[in-house]
């Protein structure tokens, strides 16, 4: 594969996790019947209303943690080389925090990110610091991984997830989830399909839940098979409410990660109409809609993302995202040489 066609993946990868970001802002936390109350049927970047739990004050489009934290990541991965910077990745997030609380946003930091945070800032060694962390903190940020690191071998790339998540989500449940997005991602960005990318997400699960501290909840690889033959075949609407009522949409990394992987099978591998189900099934919608549409981005492409809607997003630079892209492009073709890139 081209190393531009690459690149295009990669960059579907990040800008199509923003429009799946942007999309749910306004519509996290809530459920479906108040988003249908409120904006009807979300098929566009819609402003929050004034009330809104974590949300209110923002322009419509407008990015949020997810992706924010999955640039952030990007970038030092990239400064890292090949050993994991856990120290400035740590310092990274701290610094991040500090800008959000002064944003006055502090509530969009997940719950596990900022537990662990508090206890870093508390003293807690770092790497005992993220072994609660079971919710999906680090499946929303992982897409870069996913971009820098070819899928073979399987046991380095899981590894190098599972370093990523060390400081905040040190636990089985969050690792498999991780991992299985990563996957995708990575899968996608080297030629594959979202049916491709599915198959590889539930292998590296099942690779990831053997590491970090051992969390109880469903297994994360059987869940994510069971959530995609639970609504194949099904309209929308009647998807959506299997989602909603049987696979969940909350923080949990058992719930929203097998729902991001729903999402895309009802989707069809569609970046924008994995962004819209997301929006609209109540939950964790922005988090839901990152991941599914970052998944499906890495598949398809950012030249086949709809271009009317990324000129309309909020709080993201997007030479930043290019430049971010290319290093980590850059990054994977030298593990890999040309050829074994793809």
């Amino acid at each position: 594969m081209a190393d531009n066609t690459i690149l295009d993946r990669a960059m579907g990868a990040l800008v199509g996790g923003a429009l799946g970001d942007a999309l749910g802002m306004p519509t996290q936390l809530l459920s479906p019947a108040r988003i249908a109350e409120l904006y009807g049927h979300v098929d566009d970047f819609v402003a929050p209303f004034a009330d809104h739990p974590v949300s209110k004050g923002l322009l419509a489009g407008t990015i949020t943690d997810d992706t924010e934290q999955a640039l952030l990541l990007g970038r030092i991965l990239v400064e890292s080389g090949d050993r994991f910077d856990h120290t400035r990745w740590v310092n990274a997030l701290l610094d991040w925090e500090r800008e959000v609380k002064a944003r006055g946003s502090y509530d969009l930091l997940g719950p596990s990110t900022k537990r662990a945070i508090d206890a870093i800032n508390n003293g807690v060694p770092p790497e005992e610091a993220g072994r609660g962390g079971d919710t999906n903190g680090a499946a929303m940020r992982i897409a870069p991984v996913g971009i820098m690191m070819p899928l073979e071998p399987l046991d380095a790339f899981v590894a190098k997830v599972a370093e990523t998540c060390r400081a905040t989500h040190n636990t089985s449940i969050a690792i498999a989830s991780a991992a299985a997005v990563a996957a995708a991602v990575s899968r996608g960005v080297s030629g594959g399909d979202w049916r491709a990318a599915s198959d590889s997400a539930v292998a590296a699960a099942r690779r990831g839940v053997t590491l970090g501290h051992w969390v109880t909840g469903g297994d994360i690889a059987a869940r994510i098979v069971w959530a995609q033959d639970l609504v194949r075949g099904k309209v929308t609407g009647d998807a959506i409410q299997l989602i909603t009522d049987l696979v969940g949409t909350g923080v949990a990394s058992q719930e929203s990660v097998p729902a991001a992987f729903a999402v895309l099978e009802v989707a069809g591998g569609d970046p924008w109409q994995a962004a819209v189900i997301s929006a609209n099934l109540g939950g964790d919608t922005d988090t839901i809609g990152a991941i599914a549409a970052g998944m499906a981005g890495a598949c398809t492409g950012l030249s086949r993302l709809p271009q009317q809607h990324i000129a309309r997003l909020v709080g993201i630079d997007m030479s930043e995202v290019s430049a971010l892209a290319a290093d980590l492009v850059a990054a994977r073709v030298a593990k890999t040489g040309k050829d074994a890139a793809a």
